[in-house]
């Protein structure tokens, strides 16, 4: 290891595009993250009311309809608006920065941002004023205000317009360098934009063909099954859609973080097109309980679900594999010297460690859920809330904070002058949200519901999970401050810090930086033919029994007249 050559020193933007396009980028930047920081702050307060108001301690303005009104908000924040927004800025930004050009279609992708706030403005409206209060999985035969749905909309054909603007990026790059292999992190930001081509269209289907018409009140009955169908398209693979910047953050920026090296570029590679594979014709383990498909189509997909762990054990071994290269550069000796040699007080480090071990309690929940009989002990219990909250806001949002730390220095030309508060920050978001979900899962175990707005402890049956709601309640709180901290510190580089930060961001290089790459893995055409295969095989008869055998449907409940 010590003939490896140091990491590459940035290469500038600056020469290669010109100032006044940097800095129009940056500006599109910032404002695609800090509506999505907005919608972040907003919603960690309403979730810390949320497990407030399940716990023994009266909580104030606690109605069941304030209940779900809060859910349905801090579920459309989260799952909508701080994730598709943080994607579409840090995609914009890894266009720009890996590839050297200007990023094509700049005015584009402003009209798109406008289009998105106001579908993002139109949807939170139809919620707070009541008529709304469906959460943000839907759950039909409940209908909303059509504006809500239409809000919803808006926001994805937004991110539509970025995935395509995304294609177009690379396809330019490819035609100037040809024969090049596309920088790892733009390859991998263009194949979560493919999968989330692939993954919008069972909600596109849902909300355009059996929703918004319902809304509207064009029908007076639904068929349930279908939309349930059609959703589960979206609903697993959106996870992978909001954790693929975190995957791309543990190959292309943390291993430099740390000092050293990727492991290997093609791993990375494999890794990216597997995650397009393997997470889209999985939805349906989350229909296990649901009558209207067969044992064998759940079966299908519960196999195909398992595959996913392919990916993620190529990432945790090759991350490892590069971390034990910089601590053996730093000095570390022995079987795991090197995890002390490594620079443990770099945000981005800390972040990758914290989230691996977040990853490794929650990958192995996703594994009960996925399976048959284990889904249907926990199935609608709190373990599934606990689940989803360690997955989504214990690795994804972790690594967004270390993306933002990573990048807001050359966004805003300002170094932090001390990282210590952001060392507390992502200590005390992994510490809130182990407190938080495990106690959480534990109450699952004991069949605590999901979707309840309130508990009677009074009642010897579940008087005992009031202790254990109220330390999750505390990992909550601690979630909060965490939370707020968080946007204090980079809202802080903004008028503080040290000036004069270099406007440039170096991406990890491998040990062996490839020459050429098979075109297989510098494109997707293959991949998008195996994608249909496989969404065929998984969801063809699923959902057209519904039309060759139309079964009864149900009448709808408007929530609002």
């Amino acid at each position: 290891m010590a003939t490896l050559a140091k990491p590459a020193p940035a290469a500038p933007r600056r020469g290669r595009t010109s100032a006044t396009a940097e800095l129009q980028t940056s500006r599109l930047v910032l404002a695609h993250m800090w509506l999505a920081f907005a919608a972040f702050g907003i919603a960690i307060l309403l979730g810390v009311w949320q497990m407030w108001a399940r716990s023994p301690v009266e909580a104030p303005y606690h109605t069941a309809a304030n209940y779900f009104r809060s859910v349905t908000l801090h579920g459309v924040s989260m799952a909508y608006v701080l994730t598709t927004f943080f994607i579409m800025g840090f995609g914009y930004y890894v266009a720009e920065t890996s590839l050297r050009r200007p990023l094509p279609g700049l005015s584009i992708a402003w009209g798109a941002y406008i289009v998105g706030l106001a579908g993002v403005l139109m949807a939170a409206l139809s919620v707070l004023s009541g008529n709304a209060s469906v959460l943000y999985t839907f759950y039909p035969p409940m209908t909303a205000t059509p504006w809500f749905y239409i809000g919803i909309t808006l926001t994805v054909v937004a991110s539509w317009v970025w995935c395509v603007l995304m294609l177009v990026a690379m396809r330019q790059w490819k035609a100037a360098n040809r024969g090049k292999p596309v920088p790892l992190v733009m390859y991998a930001t263009v194949a979560n934009a493919v999968m989330w081509l692939w993954t919008t269209v069972g909600v596109a289907a849902e909300l355009l063909f059996q929703v918004i018409p319902a809304a509207f009140g064009f029908n007076s009955t639904i068929d349930v099954g279908l939309t349930r169908t059609l959703f589960s398209w979206t609903l697993h693979p959106i996870v992978y859609f909001w954790l693929f910047p975190a995957y791309i953050a543990f190959y292309t920026m943390a291993p430099r973080a740390a000092g050293g090296r990727l492991y290997s570029d093609t791993m990375g590679r494999l890794a990216f097109v597997l995650l397009l594979l393997y997470s889209l014709p999985v939805g349906m383990h989350h229909l296990m309980m649901d009558p209207e498909q067969s044992n064998g189509f759940k079966f299908v997909q519960m196999f195909l679900t398992a595959l996913v762990t392919i990916p993620t054990l190529l990432t945790i071994f090759t991350i490892t594999a590069s971390f034990e290269i910089a601590g053996r550069m730093r000095g570390g000796r022995g079987l795991l010297g090197w995890v002390r040699t490594l620079p443990w007080d770099r945000p981005m480090v800390l972040a990758t460690g914290l989230a691996f071990v977040m990853l490794f309690f929650g990958g192995g929940g996703g594994l009960i859920n996925m399976s048959y009989g284990m889904n249907a002990m926990v199935h609608n219990t709190s373990w599934v809330t606990a689940h989803f909250h360690l997955i989504f806001g214990g690795t994804v949002v972790i690594m967004y904070f270390a993306i933002a730390y990573a990048i807001w220095p050359s966004i805003t030309g300002r170094s932090f002058e001390d990282l210590r508060p952001l060392r507390i920050q992502l200590w005390m978001w992994f510490i809130g949200m182990m407190v938080m979900t495990l106690p959480w899962h534990w109450t699952g175990l004991w069949g605590q519901w999901r979707r309840v707005a309130a508990f009677d402890y009074s009642n010897p049956m579940i008087a005992s999970w009031g202790p254990w709601v109220l330390v999750s309640l505390a990992g909550g709180v601690i979630l909060a401050l965490s939370g707020l901290l968080f946007i204090y510190n980079i809202a802080l580089l903004h008028r503080a810090g040290v000036p004069g930060a270099p406007r440039t961001i170096a991406y990890a290089q491998a040990i062996h930086p490839p020459e050429r790459v098979p075109a297989s893995l510098n494109g997707f055409g293959l991949w998008n033919l195996l994608v249909a295969l496989l969404m065929l095989v998984a969801y063809g008869y699923p959902i057209a029994q519904f039309f060759i055998d139309p079964p009864p449907q149900a009448m709808i409940h408007r929530l609002a007249e």
